[in-house]
């Protein structure tokens, strides 16, 4: 079967122009931060718990006296690249605390492996600005700065 050089012209005429036609660009994958930010709420709702700092998943030293954060690792592990947890994005983040009408802003440094999706594991000085230790554990709303 021949196919004249009309039809073969008109047909390659058609298809370029609809190939231009089309975004010449792709649009830029959102990072993998980017879409878990998408799902997590702005605020979120948890239990808060405190626990004694020390090394933490992000790889530096804490101490108790600090205003820090061990994040649920519903939140952290998926954005752990690579397994290694020192460098997840989330290290160093900040993060608004509150309960009962008191708030503490505290900083990413740790993972809580035994916290539910939405929980905090404040360091004993972040929980004493929002309840006394004896308290073990309040429910109240946090959310990223």
């Amino acid at each position: 079967m021949f196919i004249s050089t009309t039809t073969f012209t008109t047909t390659l005429l058609t298809l370029l122009t609809l190939t231009s036609a089309a975004p010449t660009t792709t649009p830029a994958q959102a990072s993998p931060l980017e879409v878990k930010a998408r799902e997590i709420a702005a605020r979120a709702r948890g239990q808060f718990t405190w626990y004694n700092t020390g090394l933490g998943a992000c790889g530096k030293w804490n101490n108790d006296g600090e205003l820090v954060v061990a994040l649920n690792l519903h939140v952290f592990d998926p954005q752990t690249p690579n397994g290694n947890p020192n460098n997840n994005p989330l290290c160093g983040r900040k993060i608004r605390a509150s309960y009962n009408g008191k708030t503490v802003d505290v900083t990413v440094v740790d993972r809580c492996p035994g916290c539910a999706a939405g929980d905090l594991d404040l360091s004993p000085t972040a929980f004493q600005r929002l309840a006394p230790l004896g308290a073990g554990r309040i429910t109240g709303d946090w959310w990223w700065l």
